[in-house]
């Protein structure tokens, strides 16, 4: 049995065009012979009735006075009614299909609601499905607890949900539709000579991903590169033969290996500063991490620690600290941008190329720090547009590396 995988997101089913696009590349895989897993998100985005965030606004956002369970009770039916409606589609226009919650699909998720852990996926029941239909429909983002209780398992789980059905049922390929044509070298909205890539490695997309590209959810590419599944990057709107970016192996790439695959960015971060000592560094770290605070950046020296937080989360930190007395001081809307690529790796100059482009486009950089594959530096977001577009003329619009 050749099985595909085939998760659309929001946008691919948010109206009856988006879902008849999909259809088509549906159809189109089962003309090939395969059966095929389908994995949907929540119809549209915030605005739209069904949305995650439009279901979470019914009960005062995140202020709701529902506790985690009963949040995830309410958040798990935008992909429910995404199935049913998608599956109905399927089966009027002739297509043998039956839609499944993700309970019935067999993921047993441990209780931890909002962001459950995925204990193990049970294939029975969809192979049972598969002898007598073509096409599974599986709500994305959702399991069920031991106890029976409806979990989530996280913004971007529906990538998930498929990452994971694509391991359990040794799939041909997971592929990922949505309303861009692949990944990109950058953000096209911001750098107008973002270039398409065609063949990237998982730990690029991975890297990039966990930097700010919005392509896939990261954990989804980490279970793929796991069993070795290829991925692809697809475009609903495009041709049923236009299969997007392949994620796989880097020694499965063909051609020379590029010094730097892609630039990521994340907006709205806040710099925190705070004068300290051996001593309070220790208990600090403890403090933050008890009241759920997940930094990023992080800089330690003997007399300060430097670290970044969302925007969102910035106001909870400094009543914390200053609860506690801690004098620190802040820089205010800034922004990460992360030069990514397997070639990085043991080359020389590479920073040196950043600092260049930055002083001469006069844009400071307040923090930096750097890994085997990514470089990342920190700058004012009212500078993130121009600093995008000078890195990627010289990282990815010249030959000289």
């Amino acid at each position: 049995m050749k099985i595909l995988i085939q998760k659309f997101g929001g946008t691919s089913v948010k109206d009856e065009e988006s879902r008849s696009a999909a259809e088509k590349h549906i159809v189109h895989a089962v003309s090939l012979g395969y059966k095929v897993i389908v994995v949907v998100s929540a119809i549209g985005r915030m605005g739209d009735p069904y949305a995650t965030d439009s279901l979470l606004a019914l009960v005062d956002g995140e202020k709701s006075y529902l506790d985690l369970r009963e949040r995830d009770m309410l958040l798990s039916v935008g992909e429910t009614i995404s199935t049913a409606v998608f599956t109905n589609q399927l089966k009027k226009n002739g297509t043998h299909a039956i839609g499944l919650t993700g309970q019935s699909a067999g993921i047993f998720t441990n209780e931890d609601f909002g962001q459950a852990r995925v204990k193990r996926v049970e294939t029975a029941m969809i192979y049972e499905y598969l002898k007598t239909k073509d096409v599974v429909v599986v709500a994305g983002f959702q399991g069920v607890s031991e106890k029976g209780d409806v979990t989530t398992i996280g913004r971007g789980g529906s990538d998930t949900t498929a990452a994971l059905l694509g391991a359990a049922f040794k799939a041909e390929y997971i592929d990922i539709f949505t309303d861009v044509c692949g990944m990109m070298t950058a953000d096209p909205r911001l750098v107008e000579k973002a270039q398409f890539l065609q063949v990237v490695s998982y730990n690029e997309v991975s890297n990039m991903a966990h930097e700010g590209a919005k392509v896939i959810d990261p954990k989804a590419v980490e279970i793929a590169q796991q069993v070795g599944i290829p991925v692809r990057i697809r475009s609903t709107y495009q041709s049923v033969k236009e299969t997007g970016t392949l994620i796989t192996n880097s020694e499965k790439q063909s051609g020379p290996q590029r010094l730097v695959t892609g630039i990521a960015h994340v907006p709205r971060l806040v710099q925190f500063t705070i004068e300290t000592n051996k001593n309070l560094q220790e208990s600090l770290f403890n403090l933050l991490a008890q009241s759920g605070f997940s930094l990023d950046f992080i800089n330690i020296f003997p007399e300060k620690i430097v670290f970044t937080l969302p925007q969102a989360f910035s106001g909870k930190a400094k009543q914390l600290l200053n609860e506690q007395k801690i004098t620190f001081t802040t820089h205010e809307n800034c922004a990460k941008v992360a030069i990514v690529g397997a070639g990085i790796t043991g080359v020389p100059g590479v920073t040196a190329k950043i600092v260049t482009a930055m002083s001469k486009s006069r844009i400071p950089i307040y923090q930096s720090s750097d890994s085997y594959t990514t470089i990342w530096i920190l700058i004012e977001e009212k500078n993130l547009k121009q600093a995008l577009n000078e890195l990627h003329e010289v990282f990815l619009q010249t030959n000289e590396y």
